[in-house]
């Protein structure tokens, strides 16, 4: 049997109407600092369910934007410290969540966010609620924080022990008011969690068990995805696949197309799903040719009977992105150079090469 270490330390609440029923529990401590984005924590009606219950004193921090800035959690960060908040809530998909980790640790660290990539922290980050209201990133159980890092034109990623947040309350309700783009985006964001960690060089027998259930949870929602009508049904199966999917790139991380992606978004104005569909197709078409019988396995739990019914599944639900992209080789050429230099692709089954990496993103833009 292999030697591994698994670590998961968030308890997980999961359940319609699970924050009110929290009650004063919400709590961790005497004055939080809520995270939010402009709009979704409101709309969700997940913030008026906090709002209901929360006990103590608290100020909202609603400025939270997609791809998260530096600038964004070093304001958040410093109104935690003015106000002496001893907790902090998040509220909303995965930028709100990774935006009130970094803040979190910046409430009780003297640091810019750009030392925190060089050298940690020394303090513990304040205690983490997280709500989340999109299924997609599984940020509310991973101990990774993905900021937008202009001086590197990237989006680059933090972690940490601390940043696991103490609680997740999960209640498919929450999202319910997200428009059908956004469903979708998040769903493959999820989906790519799953995939890939179950592709990759740390993947354990741990981490597999997840990584396999969550991949036949999300299966369950294709018709409804594919239908353009996800009911509630379809959320409850999607969220709590995307959380089985952050559980799982807890212990294992992401593979490469996470790595492609991230240019995709920075340069392209690619939604994080939106961008790791682009190249999965591609990307299994690869790892087939390393580790044909995983592959396999991910096409049955997703009762698809090739790569090419998994690239026409992407294509049906981004038929205005997958194959239409345009790139030149200079750019082509920029995107796997930053690939080349992350954690990503060591992570990679079958040690991509850069000759590999431009033939997968050729390929996923013809």
């Amino acid at each position: 049997m292999n030697r591994f270490n698994y670590f998961m330390p968030t308890r997980m609440v999961y359940g319609q109407g699970v924050v009110k029923g929290a009650g004063e529990s919400l709590a961790l401590g005497k004055k939080a600092l809520i995270v939010t984005g402009k709009s979704s924590a409101r709309l969700s009606g997940a913030l008026d369910d906090v709002l209901s219950v929360l006990p103590g004193e608290y100020v909202i921090f609603d400025q939270v934007e997609n791809n998260p800035s530096v600038e964004t959690v070093i304001q958040g960060g410093a109104l935690a410290k003015a106000e002496g908040c001893d907790y902090v809530l998040a509220i909303g998909g995965g930028s709100p969540l990774d935006a009130a980790k970094v803040m979190a640790v910046l409430a009780v660290n003297e640091a810019h966010p750009l030392e925190l990539y060089k050298g940690g922290w020394n303090k513990r980050a304040l205690p983490i609620v997280a709500i989340p209201t999109t299924a997609g990133t599984g940020s509310e159980v991973t101990q990774y924080a993905v900021l937008t890092v202009e001086e590197e034109e990237t989006k680059k990623g933090l972690s940490g022990p601390d940043l696991f947040p103490e609680v997740a309350y999960l209640d498919p309700k929450y999202t319910e008011s997200l428009s059908l783009d956004v469903t979708i985006d998040t769903a493959v964001d999820a989906l790519s969690h799953l995939v890939e960690s179950y592709l990759c060089k740390r993947a354990t027998s741990a981490s597999d068990l997840v990584a396999l259930q969550g991949m036949a949870l999300w299966g369950t929602a294709i018709p409804a995805l594919r239908k353009g009508d996800v009911d509630l049904k379809a959320r409850d199966a999607l969220l709590l696949a995307s959380s089985l999917g952050g559980i799982a790139i807890a212990q294992t991380g992401t593979a490469l197309v996470h790595a492609l992606g991230y240019s995709l978004t920075y340069y392209d104005g690619f939604p994080h799903g939106r961008a790791n569909a682009v190249c999965m197709r591609a990307y299994l078409e690869y790892t087939k040719s390393v580790a044909p019988e995983r592959v396999e396995t991910v096409l049955e739990l997703l009762e698809l009977t090739s790569v090419e019914a998994f690239g026409e599944l992407m294509e049906d639900l981004f038929a205005d992105y997958v194959g239409k992209l345009r790139l030149n080789p200079d750019t082509i050429e920029n995107y796997v150079k930053k690939a080349m230099l992350t954690n990503n692709i060591k992570n990679s089954l079958g040690d991509p090469s850069v000759e590999e990496l431009t033939k997968i993103l050729q390929t996923s833009i013809m």
